[in-house]
């Protein structure tokens, strides 16, 4: 199974960037899709965006539809990569990435491995 290990976030103003990185420590990589999630205070978690093992990526909330949150995976380096802009303080939350064989899922159940975490706190 894989082992996954988030690293990237930050305090941030808005407006600003960050780029979340989700590094596979173990397992079969190649063979996985990543997802990003996150988990804004007092709200469930929410899928953002994935990756598969062939590259195709899935959208899922209208800031990755629009281009504000980029996924990205090097292969070789057994990491999956989050790269947000525009900042806004509604994109406060824990993120989260998780991963599974294959294809891409919205929902977090499908889901068998996940990161601790990595907070990212957009304020003034």
């Amino acid at each position: 199974q894989v082992q996954l290990v988030e690293s990237g976030g930050g305090l941030v103003q808005p407006g600003g960037s960050l780029k979340l990185s989700c590094a596979a420590t173990e397992g079969t990589f190649e063979y996985s899709a990543i997802g990003w999630f996150r988990q804004a205070p007092g709200k469930e978690r929410e899928a953002v965006s994935c990756i598969d093992n062939t590259g195709a990526i899935a959208r899922y909330t209208v800031d990755s539809l629009k281009g504000r949150f980029t996924i990205s995976r090097d292969n070789a380096k057994n990491t999956v990569h989050l790269e947000m802009i525009g900042l806004k303080p509604e994109d406060t939350a824990i993120y989260y990435c998780a991963s599974r064989h294959y294809n891409c899922k919205r929902s977090s159940e499908f889901y068998n491995a996940w990161g601790q975490g990595t907070h990212v706190t957009v304020s003034a």
